[in-house]
């Protein structure tokens, strides 16, 4: 038994970060201090002066635990690891989870490409952005191939020079061929120098190149060459004028502010790259009524700039965090040079952090109505299904389905949600092992077994500390099905010696979801409920991803099975070809030089292939 008063004794007078855990042992809280003794001790002072949320939040807790670290700065980074991992409910948390893209430069390469990157990775490359939009990126992608005939195959150069035929991007003139050796490398590298210059903003060169150009087409009566330069020159033109200039210091900053409306609060940021504000996003966030704007920040920036590779050289905020001087060393040291926080007090940059202010507050204003709508189909839902079938504090849910569609093998799915919203990056897929036959009850039993057998062996190989998606189980689990599937669960779980409580998905005669099987009794829903609707979408969402998976493996037998046929492909080149073409249409359709092109594939192989596709009586149906 847990002693809270005794524990407390035994904190260590030294930096690091607390764990904060509810009636179900679900983490509720999660923060850092330089201090533990002190820091967590204060929670439980009577005397101390608390705010509504932390107060409820105290109520709540039944243990703590803590990691010490060798610095503040570590508790910082281990704070936002493990907050961004398990999202407790009285943090302040950003409701949105948004990637940026960038444009990647590969200069390390002899012959340079131009690439959308999803992050920004170590790899010597050269990165541009992050850019608000990916549409806005490919975009800008397509222009630069346009302009400067960039090359966009993975092949090997200067290795893989004439090693194969040049492709189509060559004859629509998108590509100079450097694969054939058509352009030396230095004339490749002056072309990649102007596509960087373009991506840094400097647009003139070009314009005046495009214009003259357009002049001379049309001078000899090329007028369809002439539009296309002129349509190019427009798309440049465009793009400049969108890169208003903010600033004539050419600096990197992000400008900050919020506003806030009882629990829900929007963040706005404006993106300034090289004294050019080039994009704004906003963000939603949970937070506690009246809770300081420098807090919100401070919450803000700690996740924000956890999760996006680029760190500017200066924040502009609304008001300053608490803990200014950290914030500021570890934005550094992410960034490799010093960063600055600061509050603009008049000028330009004050007028621009009170922009984004007024952006934030009318971001607010019109998505008032949204938030409430969307709180009630989520964490409103969800305390619904809690008053239903009498349970609190439920937040994990994991739904369980089977498929074995056409006596093929059976399939199972764990689908994944959290606080009323699907968290894809936990789903499962899991192949059946030991279920000879279309046997759900057993296949069933098998998959419940693996998936914690998997997630208490985790736990125990890597301790408490660490966290993995097997290692957090469900506050509860739903099965596709009633009494039956509920009770291979609870066999299951009291083997493991689990307390989860299980509830059936029970459907009618015409396959619809119409009440909860919950400690043998069928519970009547209401079927015009937010929390109907959420039990639907979680049945339908199990039951689809365990098809898509059924589906997925069909597929790759009917192409496994069919190449098994042709004389001379081995098991190797099977799989270079699955991996290299979609599906058994596009193995089938390749002529004998895309052959040639998949690893591992010589000329006498390739022409199996062809022949044996080409051939009346070995021609799969269609």
């Amino acid at each position: 038994m847990f002693q809270i008063e005794e524990e407390l004794k035994k904190l260590p007078a030294k930096p690091g970060v607390y764990i904060m855990h509810g009636e179900k042992d679900e983490i509720i809280y999660i923060g850092k201090a330089i201090v533990l003794k002190n820091r967590v001790r204060q929670y439980f002072q009577s005397s101390r002066n608390k705010t509504a949320k932390i107060e409820q939040m105290v109520s709540h807790i039944r243990r703590f635990e803590y990691i010490i670290t060798d610095s503040e700065l570590e508790a910082l980074v281990l704070e936002c690891n493990l907050i961004k991992e398990h999202r407790p409910r009285y943090n302040t948390m950003l409701k949105d989870d948004k990637s940026y893209p960038y444009i990647k430069v590969t200069i390390h390469e002899e012959f340079p490409r131009i690439l959308f990157a999803r992050d920004m990775k170590k790899d010597k490359s050269k990165y541009y952005g992050p850019y608000t939009s990916a549409g806005a990126v490919k975009d800008t992608l397509e222009l630069l191939r346009k302009l400067y005939q960039i090359r966009t195959c993975n092949k090997s150069l200067p290795k893989d020079i004439g090693k194969s035929r040049p492709c189509l991007n060559y004859h629509i003139k998108q590509c100079q061929a450097p694969c054939q050796g058509y352009i030396s490398k230095e004339e490749y590298r002056e072309s990649i120098q102007k596509a960087m210059d373009f991506l840094n903003g400097n647009y003139e060169g070009i314009l005046k190149s495009l214009e003259e150009k357009m002049l001379s087409a049309s001078e000899a009566m090329e007028y369809e060459q002439a539009m296309e330069y002129r349509d190019l020159w427009s798309s440049i033109k465009q793009i400049a004028q969108k890169q208003k200039i903010t600033s004539s210091e050419m600096e990197d900053r992000d400008v900050i502010a919020c506003s806030c409306d009882g629990n829900d609060a929007v963040v706005q940021v404006f993106f300034i790259r090289s004294g050019k504000l080039i994009g704004r996003e906003h963000f939603h966030l949970n937070v506690a009524v009246q809770e300081e704007k420098g807090q919100i920040l401070e919450s803000f920036i700690k996740q924000y700039y956890a999760g996006t590779p680029f760190i500017p050289r200066e924040l502009m905020l609304q008001a300053m965090p608490e803990e200014e001087e950290l914030l500021t060393e570890w934005l550094s040291k992410k960034k490799g040079q010093r960063v600055y926080i600061r509050v603009p007090k008049k000028g330009q940059k004050e007028r621009l952090v009170e922009l984004a202010f007024k952006n934030a507050s009318m971001v607010l204003e019109k998505d008032k109505e949204k938030i409430k709508r969307e709180e009630l189909r989520t964490r409103g839902a969800l305390h619904q299904v809690e008053e239903w079938i009498g349970l609190e504090g439920i937040q994990r849910i994991e739904a369980f389905d089977i498929s074995n569609t056409s006596g093929m093998e059976s399939v199972g799915s764990m689908i994944v949600y959290e606080d009323g919203k699907p968290k894809r990056s936990d789903y499962r897929k899991f192949k059946i092992r030991t279920v000879v036959g279309p046997d759900d009850y057993a296949s069933m039993e098998e998959v419940l077994k693996r998936r914690f057998e998997h997630g208490m062996e985790e736990l125990k190989r890597s301790g408490e500390d660490e966290y993995g998606s097997f290692t957090r189980f469900p506050d509860l689990i739903m099965m596709d099905g009633g009494r039956g599937q509920v009770n291979v669960a609870l066999r299951v779980l009291e083997e493991l010696k689990l307390a989860i409580p299980v509830c059936g998905m029970v459907k009618d005669d015409n396959h619809r979801t119409r009440g909860l099987y919950y400690n043998n009794q069928e519970i009547t829903i209401d079927r015009n409920s937010e929390g109907f609707r959420l039990i639907t979408r979680i049945q339908d969402e199990a039951h689809r991803f365990a098809i898509e998976y059924h589906r997925s493996l069909r597929s790759k037998e009917q192409v496994h099975s069919i190449l098994d046929d042709i004389h001379g492909i081995g098991k190797t080149r099977r799989r270079a070809l699955m991996r290299y073409f979609k599906g058994l249409e596009e193995i089938k359709n390749a002529d004998i030089e895309t052959l040639k092109e998949v690893p591992g594939m010589n000329e006498p192989a390739a022409r199996q292939v062809y022949e044996f596709f080409h051939s009346e009586k070995n021609t799969p149906p269609a």
